[in-house]
């Protein structure tokens, strides 16, 4: 195993990203949103999600920074193709589904997983770019998502290396243990696995809210996790600081450029998703307060996951300063796997949550590293 910066020694850090706030990152996952309302508050989010009007998902398409086409069209994502060439494993990014959309693998050049990959070497480059929830997917489940990202490995042709980011890593971890034939490497970034494997202000929060009140919450939104209506609880964070941290702007950056990363950055935290119920209740209560995953209870597809069943070569990228996800949560995947010990490979970077997908420093530092990880026993296909 090996476990350094992304350069094998210390980074020393600017102020602005010494204050990355635990809580920026924090606010955009729902399970915290909720949290921090308490019941004394549960009356002012009713009168917020049943106000005002609904917004279309489509009006909050934000652009993506890499060229792409969509490869396939499926009812929870739609699957993004960056490739720049036709040979070898394709490399598909599992992103995120968590009140923000999957541009957060994307958001700006040299702040791109995307892009790293691809100026990497990585010719076959694809996200998953999951859907805001319909009142005809409030019934979506696990499973559901696990169905289409088969269909999109299959589309694509196993086996792929299969790349994880925060909620898509454990999504990412548990196909892989569903299907270990189909995933020639892994890399999982600020993913939560074993979440009693170490404490985070996520999992606390979780662990000391009632389930009751993270099922109003669905109740509230017909069926669904509507996250406009949430917005409130974290739009005040988002100040100048906790973007130039996430962002780890340079202290002698240009200020005009400056200025239109952080409008990229609002416009992205703005562009929000909503949740089918039913998945966000599962993740809450199987993941988060009952840790499924890592007591080895968690049935995907109708078959209970075994991680040992998983022996694939696997990188884990993990932020030192990570509030939402704890180092010990991402690393602890080590010990459920089957992979060898000679074959996991583990990145710290002295960043925050947001920072592992668009610091500038973790991108073109610790992304590069790993595009030319995944590049290892590359065989071409024809």
């Amino acid at each position: 195993m090996k476990n350094g910066t992304s350069d094998g020694g210390p980074v020393q850090e600017s102020g602005a990203r010494q204050r990355a706030t635990g809580l920026q990152a924090l606010f955009d996952w729902p399970l915290a949103a909720a949290a921090v309302v308490g019941q004394a508050n549960l009356r002012l989010l009713d009168e917020w999600m049943s106000s005002g009007r609904r917004t279309d998902p489509d009006d909050t398409l934000l652009a993506w920074t890499t060229a792409n086409e969509v490869a396939l069209e499926l009812a929870s994502m739609r699957l993004r193709d960056f490739s720049t060439g036709a040979d070898g494993p394709a490399s598909l990014i599992c992103a995120p589904y968590a009140l923000h959309n999957a541009i957060i693998a994307d958001i700006a050049s040299h702040h791109s997983v995307v892009e790293a990959l691809c100026r990497g070497g990585l010719p076959r480059v694809f996200a998953t770019d999951w859907r805001s929830a319909t009142p005809e997917m409030r019934y979506f489940t696990i499973d559901s998502y696990l169905s289409d990202l088969n269909v999109a490995v299959d589309q694509l042709g196993p086996p792929v290396d299969l790349i994880g980011l925060c909620q898509g890593g454990w999504l990412a971890l548990i196909y892989a243990a569903r299907f270990p034939a189909k995933v020639r490497r892994m890399v999982l970034a600020g993913a939560p696995i074993d979440i009693a494997a170490a404490s985070s202000h996520l999992s606390c929060f979780t662990a000391s809210v009632p389930l009751r009140m993270f099922e109003d919450l669905v109740q509230n939104g017909d069926g669904i996790l509507h996250a406009e209506r949430m917005r409130p609880f974290w739009a005040n964070l988002t100040s100048g600081d906790s973007i130039a941290a996430a962002l780890q702007h340079p202290d002698d950056l240009e200020p005009l450029l400056r200025q239109e990363l952080d409008a990229r950055f609002r416009q992205w935290d703005a562009a929000t998703v909503d949740l089918p119920g039913a998945f966000y209740l599962q993740i809450v209560q199987w993941l988060f307060k009952e840790n499924r995953i890592a007591r080895g209870r968690f049935v995907a597809l109708g078959q209970a996951i075994d991680l040992t069943r998983f022996r694939a070569p696997i990188l884990l990228l993990a932020g030192s300063h990570d509030e939402v996800v704890a180092v010990e949560q991402l690393f602890a995947t080590a010990n459920l796997i089957g992979t060898p010990a000679d074959q996991v490979e583990m990145i710290t970077e002295p960043c925050g949550h947001l920072s592992l997908f668009m610091g500038a420093e973790v991108v073109q530092g610790a992304w590069r590293r790993i595009a030319g990880w995944l590049r290892r026993d590359f065989v071409e296909l024809h």
